[in-house]
């Protein structure tokens, strides 16, 4: 095993494979948005809404098909570029969650969607809260593998054993109480100390094999190894693959981690 990426080169890798990632990737079920809107205490038609980590659009779409008036914020010139191509009227800004370019109070949802890992929360999280209306909130959410379904599980032991740092920075269970650390800093500005609220839920969807693949060589991991390294590890996984689902079709297995602060 090889020394793990830094942070910066992980990040910075999905412009590689920035189409890949447009067209593996999974969406989420409408159960999200209707338990984003249940936790952030707010109907998302009409909300400003800013999608920070856009990347290449695909919670940006589903946010606008929900009714809100959203802003992809992303920095990759590569992922910024297909979410452009895909969603031509949404406007797009270049910047990070760890300086936002919003005025403070003019907006009613900050939303992370598999992105905020790639913050600094001590930055990112009193930024949210700058941006945000009283009353509005800091959305953060990840699809993960379902730790519970057997193949699931065992495909990311194999990949942990074979890929640096593989989720160093899985915190999507870790958010709440990271947060929580954060905002107890932040209660004598605040005037009080804003409770997270977790929910996880589970979804499937059913695609071929060599979908399945593509998102796997879309995770940041795989792109820093580049295709020539990445080609045996993927190709082992493929013959995993076909051993529990004989007919080509994978049915993914994801559990989906959500995190909501109100702003007071």
């Amino acid at each position: 095993m090889t020394d793990q990426p830094p942070s910066d080169a992980l990040a910075l890798s999905f412009d590689t494979v920035a189409t890949q990632y447009a067209t593996a990737r999974p969406g989420y079920p409408p159960a999200l948005f209707r338990t984003l809107e249940e936790l952030a205490g707010l109907s998302l038609r009409g909300a400003r809404v800013i999608d920070v980590g856009a990347g290449t659009g695909i919670a940006t779409r589903l946010l606008r098909d929900n009714g809100a008036r959203v802003i992809a914020v992303e920095p990759g010139p590569g992922m910024g570029a297909e979410l452009r191509r895909a969603l031509p009227d949404v406007p797009l800004v270049r910047a990070v969650g760890d300086a936002l370019p919003f005025a403070d109070g003019s907006l009613d949802l900050v939303a992370y969607a598999q992105a905020w890992h790639w913050t600094d929360p001590a930055r990112s999280v009193p930024e949210a809260l700058r941006v945000l209306r009283p009353g509005g909130a800091l959305a953060l959410w990840w699809n993960v593998p379902d730790p519970d379904v057997e193949w699931t599980a065992a495909q990311e032991a194999r990949l942990q054993e074979r890929l640096p740092g593989y989720h160093r920075h899985g915190i999507a269970t870790e958010a709440p109480a990271l947060i929580s650390s954060l905002l107890t800093t932040l209660a004598p500005a605040l005037g009080t100390t804003p409770a997270p609220a977790f929910r996880r839920l589970r979804w499937t969807r059913r695609i071929p094999v060599d979908l399945h693949l593509a998102h796997l060589g879309s995770r940041s991991y795989f792109a820093v190894l580049g295709p020539d390294r990445s080609a045996p590890i993927l190709a082992d996984e493929r013959a995993h693959l076909l051993h529990s689902f004989p007919d080509g079709i994978v049915e993914d297995a994801y559990a989906l981690d959500i995190t909501v602060v109100r702003h007071p």
